[in-house]
């Protein structure tokens, strides 16, 4: 029923395929201009207002001058990040420049960051002549998906966008790992917070355990990445049980905790039941019979799930609707919940459209203008892209 705001975010880079578990020494590779004409940057902007949203990536920001922006991070380091110490609410100052896609965001000159300084000239102009192929694919692939191409016309390009992403990891792989230093055996399993649970690996184990990482490491230096993966799963064949007892599944009062649907009593008893019987089949790894309870349960529950009300609805957006507008999407809005209702799901989807006709000016209106930053002022301080 709702709209996604549409937002393309790059697919990952060719270092993290398979290397999750590695980390590069060093970053910051020789410099090579960047030649990317797929990217379209204009001229540098400047806005300054308040902090809405913050994220991984970057944050929202509602500007003095009634706009909405999202502001990337990724010029910017991790210790600069921290400096800032930002909190949703603050007033801020942020230049840079305004681009037309989220992928735009991830250029090569962040690209190149994650490489070790090892990395030739020679490998940093193959790597970003593959790096310009993907963004201009990811592009094919946008325009494919607006004009509501087939899913074998866009599995194409993803597939082009798979082969090219393994074409940049075995160039990458032999400098990654010649810069890997990996985590000891003690400090990795520390990581998993298991002491403060109070859970104890029995000593048995902890010498197996122990024995394999070791191995595993030997492999992921040589390159052996299927046998480095299977001398995992050995890992974690022996940490399940110490990992169910660290997260263990939710009960079904837990699960049922917050939903704040009215379900009698009978038929409480007979989601419990089901829910039951699903974690045991979990539990067994048997996923066809998981697959097929949650089916029953979804279709009990569904019954007493309301949808929201056209107002609670268009509650979450912040821009004016005309009056005019605001009658007609009502009506259309509960026009398609009672069809939802009865599963006419053809005349249903109508509604919608007419619905989302209607609504979409709005959204294109007030959609965030996206800005790579190169300055941040906030507190008082300056802090420059690196």
């Amino acid at each position: 029923m709702n709209k996604p705001i549409k937002r393309t975010w790059m697919l990952a880079s060719a270092l993290t395929l398979g290397m999750a578990v590695l980390t590069p020494l060093s970053a910051g590779a020789e410099e090579v201009k960047t030649t990317n004409s797929s990217i379209t940057v204009q001229l540098e902007h400047k806005i300054t207002g308040t902090i809405k949203d913050i994220y991984g990536d970057g944050m929202n920001i509602k500007g003095n001058d009634g706009k909405n922006y999202f502001i990337s991070f990724y010029k910017f380091s991790a210790e600069q990040l921290e400096k800032m110490n930002l909190v949703e609410g603050q007033e801020i100052s942020v230049e840079g420049s305004v681009v037309e896609s989220y992928s735009d965001f991830y250029t090569f000159e962040v690209f190149k960051k994650e490489l070790p300084k090892e990395v030739t000239k020679e490998d940093l102009t193959k790597l970003e002549k593959m790096f310009n192929e993907i963004k201009k694919l990811e592009k094919e692939v946008s325009a494919e998906i607006e004009k509501e191409a087939t899913d074998e016309e866009i599995e194409k390009k993803y597939e082009e966008i798979e082969k090219i992403h393994e074409e940049m990891y075995k160039i990458a792989k032999p400098y990654i790992l010649a810069n890997w230093q990996p985590q000891t055996f003690e400090e990795y399993i520390a990581d998993f917070g298991f002491k403060e649970k109070n859970i104890v690996i029995k000593e048995n184990d902890i010498t197996q355990l122990k024995a394999i990482y070791a191995e595993w490491v030997k492999l992921q230096k040589s390159g052996d990445e299927v046998k480095a993966t299977e001398k995992m799963d050995e890992f974690y064949k022996i940490l399940q049980p110490y990992l169910d007892e660290l997260y263990p599944p939710q009960t079904f009062e837990e699960f049922m905790e917050g939903l704040e649907l009215d379900i009698p009593t009978e038929t409480l008893a007979k989601l419990k039941t089901i829910y039951e019987n699903i974690l045991k089949a979990d539990k067994e790894e048997n996923t066809e019979l998981s697959e097929k309870l949650w089916g029953e349960f979804d279709q009990i529950i569904s019954e007493f799930i309301k949808p929201v009300t056209f107002e609670e609805y268009m509650s979450d957006f912040e821009f004016e609707i005309s009056e005019a507008d605001q009658k007609q999407l009502k009506s259309l809005y509960e026009e398609a919940l009672a069809l939802d209702k009865k599963e006419d799901v053809e005349k249903a989807q109508e509604k919608w459209e007419a619905f989302y006709k209607i609504l979409d000016p709005y959204f294109e209106a007030n959609k965030d203008t996206l800005i790579s930053a190169s300055k941040v002022t906030i507190n008082g301080q300056e802090y420059l892209a690196q």
